[in-house]
């Protein structure tokens, strides 16, 4: 399973979460304490947003604590808003193409789980994805496929909906083909204004989410794991919950789909 960070507030330099902490998302890539897989060494990623219309991007496929590139450019770049992701493959190849986070304009997409029988699946989903939207399918994920389907149903305007939604498609679609391996989805996406996310599985194990805001307010994080290694000042998110973080508030609420799992 994937590591990942995304952060709203104050500008602050990339490294700050992303290398510096004891449990830094770097610090993940190599020892993850509350991943199924340990090591998620198969690409990494990073997506901001500055002073352009559409978000930067910058990933690759050498483990994070490799590639001194990384570790430049978080020390160089200042965000309000930012995403990084560290990817353990779930069975897609490890391609640049296939390392988070995934953009479409003004959106960024990060994602960990996957949806279970996804390969006998694969034709299904993609034909979900609208036309104008398949075009900049540039990987094999499912997570690629899950943000490209979520943008064509009005995730821009209503992002809980198209997670409600989305929910329901692949709980049917599994249904439907005898598919009986979980749908894990603890995944964030952002338009640059606010962060959203999820924590959702189709059973007992979905993959972990917490949220912390910094002292005197100044940002709010949404991460796998704490970064701290400790559990102090970190809200865990509970099972099938969908998170709202603003520069004001963050907001927990219930997943409304009607697919949800009986998951205490």
């Amino acid at each position: 399973m994937c590591r990942w960070i995304a952060y709203v507030g104050e500008p602050v330099f990339i490294e700050e979460f992303v290398c510096v902490p004891c449990q830094s998302l770097i610090a993940q890539s190599r020892h993850s304490r509350e991943a199924h897989s340990e090591t998620n060494a198969d690409g990494f990623g990073i997506g901001w947003y500055g002073e352009r219309p559409i978000p930067g991007v910058f990933r690759d496929i050498r483990p994070a604590w490799s590639d001194e590139n990384l570790k430049s450019l978080a020390s160089q770049i200042r965000a309000p808003l930012f995403f990084a992701h560290v990817r353990a493959s779930t069975g897609t190849a490890t391609t640049r193409a296939n390392c988070h986070p995934f953009t479409h304009g003004r959106h960024l997409f990060m994602h960990n789980g996957q949806i279970g029988g996804f390969d006998k699946l694969r034709r299904r989903f993609d034909a979900s994805i609208p036309d104008h939207l398949y075009d900049s399918r540039g990987g094999t994920t499912d997570s690629e496929a899950i943000f490209l389907m979520m943008l064509g149903d009005n995730l821009a305007t209503e992002p809980k909906g198209a997670c409600d939604r989305l929910i329901d498609t692949v709980a049917r679609v599994q249904a439907a083909a005898g598919i009986t391996d979980a749908f894990r989805f603890t995944a964030a996406w952002s338009d640059g204004t606010a962060i959203y996310a999820a924590r959702y599985s189709s059973d007992p194990a979905p993959p972990s989410l917490y949220t912390r805001t910094l002292p005197g307010g100044r940002g709010t994080l949404v991460v796998s794991e704490p970064l701290d290694g400790l559990r102090d000042g970190w809200q865990a998110v509970p099972p099938q919950s969908f998170v709202t973080v603003t520069q004001e508030k963050v907001t927990i609420e219930p997943l409304g789909h009607t697919a949800l799992a009986a998951v205490a």
